[in-house]
């Protein structure tokens, strides 16, 4: 098992990056979040996931480890593989992942690419006593889970700052979520997240 690696990215793409360790170059697949705040030649400490299969070994590696407890958890939901349950930390993160189970909110598991209707049933059935796992990784009480309007904007704007955006960046990025919660005030600080994230891809 092959639980972080720690070294120095020698290649990078929109899927992944390749992680020199001691002269040996591991090939991971990470989230989009995972990848954001890094460039060529810099040094991670990434939390990793092996897939063994018959035929390949997939690495997956993670900026934060309650992300990785998220991937393993997501994939232990029938028809669940690698590549959904990454999309699910992209999308949702622990911590929406935990509150979209916890209050069976099937249109934010829909919202994932790969997950149908009944798809996010079985999730709800079979990962519902996953949640205080889930949440208790990312550090987070059950009545914490939820963002209110005093908390949500400084918790993104020192998310991003952490991972290395500019404070005006950030603060650009957490306006161009503002609207998420003003359509829902229930989304969740994971959700924000991803999204601003995804904003300042683009930008």
């Amino acid at each position: 098992m092959i639980a972080s690696l720690q070294g120095k990215i020698v290649a990078i793409d929109g899927t992944g990056a390749v992680v020199s360790v001691g002269g040996v170059g591991f090939a991971v697949l990470c989230p989009p979040q995972t990848l954001a705040g890094v460039a060529q030649g810099d040094d991670v400490t990434w939390s990793t996931s092996l897939i063994v299969r018959d035929d390949s070994l997939t690495l997956f590696a993670f900026g934060t480890t309650p992300e990785r407890v998220c991937f393993d958890i997501v994939r232990q939901a029938s028809g669940i593989g690698p590549k959904i349950a990454l999309a699910v930390v992209s999308v949702l993160g622990p911590t929406g992942l935990a509150d979209a189970i916890r209050r069976e909110d099937l249109s934010a598991l829909i919202r994932v690419p790969g997950i149908g209707r009944k798809g996010a049933q079985k999730m709800v059935i079979e990962l519902k006593d996953k949640v205080p796992l889930l949440l208790a990784a990312s550090g987070t009480a059950i009545e914490d889970a939820l963002p209110t309007a005093n908390t949500w904007r400084d918790q993104v704007v020192s998310g991003l700052e952490g991972l290395g955006w500019s404070v005006k960046d950030a603060e650009a990025a957490a306006d161009a979520v503002a609207p998420m919660v003003d359509d829902d005030p229930t989304v969740t600080v994971a959700t924000l997240m991803r999204a601003a994230l995804r904003s300042l891809a683009r930008a």
